[in-house]
């Protein structure tokens, strides 16, 4: 009788071994104050006291980056949403008033290729170098049957702290209040069933030239969601941000509120900002309405920032310096119940 192995199962423990190794000064080069040991360990360790906080709360994210991952395993191109993992985390970190201190990876596929398993993870160890924390482990599985030949799936999951009464949003929220709107790099990580739809109706090949600008559609729309972390934290620590919402998916009116307290209407003006002509030719080449394209996708916006009326001049600035291009969208409103969002003058080709 023929003896069966693992690998006959379809899963390859060299394989797992192999990435690893080839991981490890991935992770090696993310290394922050505050890790303790490497790789290859049950568990990681981290020391707060060590990374310069004095009393810190913790806090945690955990998220993914959906059916994006589609377009990278049909393209071959997955160098970027690695960056894409991260940044879904450590914004959502950052809104909060934390800096991120660490991060974990889950990478699930039906079979390990460790080419394509290590220019993914290239990118979260790039994604942990821009927000300035640690890639300390992760967990690689390989589950045939489960995931069809080369799929695979991430989550990416992270830890930052804040000093104690430094948290995000502010109590001191209100009407007057100015908002400033950071560029997003395109349609970053959500809505992406809708834009494969999109695509699938136009019969626009991902290897075609991106009718919205240079490029193929696939290398666009590929562009990593771009991360916030060090200009925010520098603005928070300046004492100028009272509150800040990553715009990811509800878009607009589903996140700004999130931040802000009862008895506001969030009112942005429509002409304030250019979104990005990738917007324009999703919503023309899939019908898509105004208010629909302002509830699925960022629009043009990753991060929407509250300050003061008489602070807003100092935080453009300030932001500026850090490279960033601030838009002042609008301001808050005195309004009636739970907080809100008012775009003023959409047009019927919006955004167009």
């Amino acid at each position: 009788m023929t003896s069966l192995t693992y690998r006959d199962a379809g899963v390859d423990i060299e394989a797992g071994d192999a990435l690893v190794e080839r991981i490890k000064p991935l992770a090696r080069a993310t290394a922050r104050a505050g890790v303790m040991g490497g790789l290859g360990g049950f568990g990681a360790l981290f020391d707060p006291k060590a990374a310069g906080f004095a009393d810190p709360v913790l806090v945690a994210t955990t998220d993914g980056v959906g059916t994006k991952l589609k377009l990278a395993i049909d393209s071959g191109i997955h160098g970027t949403v690695g960056i894409d993992l991260v940044a879904m985390c450590v914004n959502d970190l950052v809104v909060q008033g934390a800096e991120p201190l660490f991060f974990l990876d889950y990478f699930a596929t039906g079979r390990l290729r460790v080419e394509h398993a290590a220019e993914v993870i290239a990118g979260i160890a790039e994604g942990c170098r821009i927000a300035g924390c640690a890639l300390v482990g992760g967990e690689t599985a390989e589950m045939p049957g489960l995931y069809a030949g080369g799929d695979y799936d991430l989550a990416g999951f992270s830890v930052g702290a804040a000093e104690r009464g430094a948290l995000l949003p502010r109590g001191n929220i209100g009407p007057g209040d100015v908002l400033i709107g950071l560029p997003s790099a395109g349609v970053h990580s959500n809505g992406f069933s809708l834009v494969r739809r999109v695509l699938a109706k136009a019969g626009l090949a991902l290897d075609a030239p991106a009718p919205w600008g240079e490029g193929t559609a696939a290398h666009s729309l590929l562009a990593p969601t771009r991360i916030y972390v060090q200009p925010l934290l520098a603005l928070h620590r300046a004492g100028l941000l009272k509150a800040a919402a990553h715009i990811t998916g509800g878009g607009l009116p589903g996140n700004l509120p999130r931040v802000l307290p009862d008895g506001v209407v969030a009112a942005l003006d429509a002409g304030a900002w250019a979104p990005p002509p990738v917007f324009g030719w999703l919503a023309q080449a899939g019908g898509v309405a105004a208010d629909e394209m302002l509830r699925v996708f960022n629009c043009g916006l990753g991060m929407v920032l509250v300050v003061g009326a008489g602070e807003a001049g100092a935080a453009e600035a300030m932001l500026r310096a850090a490279g960033e291009a601030p838009c002042r969208l609008g301001m808050l409103e005195a309004g009636a119940g739970p907080a809100a969002v008012r775009v003023d003058g959409l047009s019927a080709g919006w955004p167009g």
